[in-house]
């Protein structure tokens, strides 16, 4: 009676990790973002160069950046929310820690929020309304020097909406 009882709590065991692993990996492969060039144009004068993946629908926008284990410093995401309004985003489920840039319709970086916390649960607010949100690397925005002020421009920030 014993060994059958063992041998379904060691299956059962077996097959409950096999699922804590494979689901956050599954997650991953089954969303897909387009990808397009985007630039920052600083006050100073300087063009940063990026590659960010597009979260535009509903779906894309709530997954973001979760379960990801590595970006490149030239790599990130661009969540674009059809019209402006405030924007409160989070890290859960964020493996990663990531620098925010919050910009309005015009595509003008308003806030900044620098290194945020992976997996953190807090509220990270844009403080004004705003259309697009860029995530990149945490330590980037330090590193090339952005500023409330510069300017992303990139194919989702120069579309003209359709009606």
């Amino acid at each position: 009676m014993r060994g059958p009882i063992l041998f379904h709590a060691i299956r059962s065991a077996i097959l409950a990790l096999f699922f804590m692993v494979a689901l956050p990996a599954l997650a991953e492969e089954q969303m897909r973002f387009d990808k397009e060039p985007l630039l920052v144009q600083t006050a100073a004068g300087k063009v940063l160069h990026f590659t960010v993946e597009i979260a535009s629908t509903p779906d894309q926008r709530a997954h973001g950046l979760m379960f990801r284990k590595v970006m490149a410093d030239d790599a990130g995401m661009i969540f674009d929310f059809d019209e402006p309004r405030r924007v409160t985003m989070w890290m859960e489920n964020t493996i990663l820690p990531l620098d925010m840039l919050f910009a309005d319709d015009t595509g003008t970086i308003r806030h900044i929020k620098e290194n945020a916390t992976p997996y953190s649960r807090d509220i990270i607010d844009s403080m004004s309304p705003v259309k697009y949100v860029v995530e990149l690397s945490a330590g980037i925005v330090a590193k090339l020097g952005i500023k409330p002020g510069d300017r992303i421009v990139s194919a989702t920030t120069t579309k003209k909406k359709t009606k």
